[in-house]
């Protein structure tokens, strides 16, 4: 799309331009080796391609890498998971040269970033668009946490993922540092932003997936639709990364359970109407800075979860349920939601463990079936947002007339 501020972060930010870059490589190549790896090579797989992902990083291509060049296989395997996730790589370009350009006001930036959004919302093929929907929303709509694949990638390879995690903080951190600096302080904040990464951040690693809301308030603010695109385009990484890893479906039942993950959180006429319908837990959160909230494994992702298995449990457990045995689920699901296998935790994935934990637990056949969904286990879900939800205010509009500094 044309427009007055293209290639401004390539030019303006080139050092944090290239970072971004390194991370799609090992977003991309991730597919093929997951796909292509068994499981019980995981140990080795995991430790070399992190060394890999961090020689990239420290030399970074100059270009931002398509999701083909280094995951062919995947790409013919299911063409249209690579076309949502670089569909949305080019939304992260189109805003962050918005956010860059100095010579915008920075009055015109929301007027400028909704026109982003709206281009983006406008693909052509169904399924393409992420959702401008929060997280809460679409993560009950995809319904993936007893699915048979779900956890595996964080649990079998927690040197990836936590590095993926890093990627997670750093999107929204470039975001938050580019607006609370405004146009003319922006290079301080991201050369503090790429000093944070190297010094605190890749040595000790964010534990979950951050949201956009968690680091990037500000930004979320005034454009939510597109911060929540950015969480619908991380959490899809996630679970393509859990179903390339399970080794219990075809290529084609993968191919099926993906396109209906990807559909699922997809943008739906009238999404638009609950992008400002979440929880804003740190609004004054500094980017600048990285403690312990960050990368502690408790946050908004694990309340997500957490509301989630609490809304699906009524329809699954059996009437002689003891009542202990919902918070051995819980806690259990808590070990499954963290990087590596501990002791004392089932093995595989969440769907494995729940079950050995209660072997008669009634379940939709749809809940673990590739491609299917579970309509009536969505529907309990969604009412459950809708009820702990209806009086909470929506996210508050920023203030752009007055530029930070």
């Amino acid at each position: 799309m044309r427009g007055p501020y293209q290639l401004a972060f390539f030019r303006r930010h080139n050092a944090a331009y290239r970072i971004g870059a390194a991370m799609h490589f090992f977003h991309s190549k991730q597919h093929d080796l997951l796909q292509l790896t068994p499981l019980d090579d995981h140990l080795r797989v995991d430790e070399a391609f992190e060394r890999q992902a961090l020689d990239c990083m420290r030399a970074p291509p100059v270009t931002e890498p398509e999701m083909d060049y280094y995951s062919s296989y995947v790409d013919r395997a299911m063409h249209g998971l690579f076309r949502a996730i670089d569909w949305t790589h080019m939304h992260h370009e189109q805003t962050y040269d918005i956010m860059s350009d100095g010579d915008l006001a920075w009055a015109e930036k929301k007027r400028w970033t909704d026109r982003a959004v709206g281009y983006y919302l406008s693909a052509q093929a169904p399924g393409i668009a992420r959702s401008p929907a929060p997280l809460d929303i679409t993560m009950r709509r995809a319904a993936v946490m007893m699915k048979p694949y779900f956890t595996l990638f964080r649990n079998y390879y927690p040197r990836n993922q936590s590095l993926f995690f890093v990627a997670h903080w750093w999107h929204p951190a470039v975001y938050e540092a580019l607006t609370t600096a405004g146009n003319a302080r922006q290079e301080v904040h991201i050369e503090k932003v790429i000093d944070l990464m190297w010094r605190d951040v890749i040595p000790n690693r964010p534990q979950r997936m951050l949201l956009s809301r968690e680091l990037m308030p500000r930004y979320s603010m005034m454009s939510p639709e597109s911060a929540n695109i950015f969480d619908n385009l991380h959490m899809l990484h996630g679970i393509a990364y859990d179903i390339l890893a399970y080794e219990g479906w075809s290529a084609e039942d993968k191919r099926a359970e993906m396109y209906r993950v990807l559909a699922a959180m997809s943008y739906q006429p009238g999404d638009e109407r609950l992008a400002r319908r979440f929880p804003l837990p740190t609004p004054t959160v500094d980017p600048l800075e990285y403690g312990e909230y960050l990368f502690a494994p408790q946050g908004e992702m694990t309340r997500i979860m957490s509301e989630m298995l609490d809304e699906m449990m009524p329809s699954m457990m059996p009437s002689d349920s003891h009542p202990g045995r919902h918070a051995e689920i819980a806690a259990e699901a808590r070990r499954k939601g963290m990087l590596g296998v501990h002791e004392g935790e089932q093995p595989g994935s969440l769907h494995d463990a729940l079950m050995s934990l209660v072997p008669d637990m009634r379940m939709d056949p749809q809940a673990v079936a590739a491609g299917g969904t579970p309509v009536a286990m969505v529907r309990a879900m969604l009412d459950g947002w809708t009820r702990k939800n209806a009086a909470s205010p929506p996210v508050p509009e920023l203030d752009m007339h007055q530029e930070p500094g």
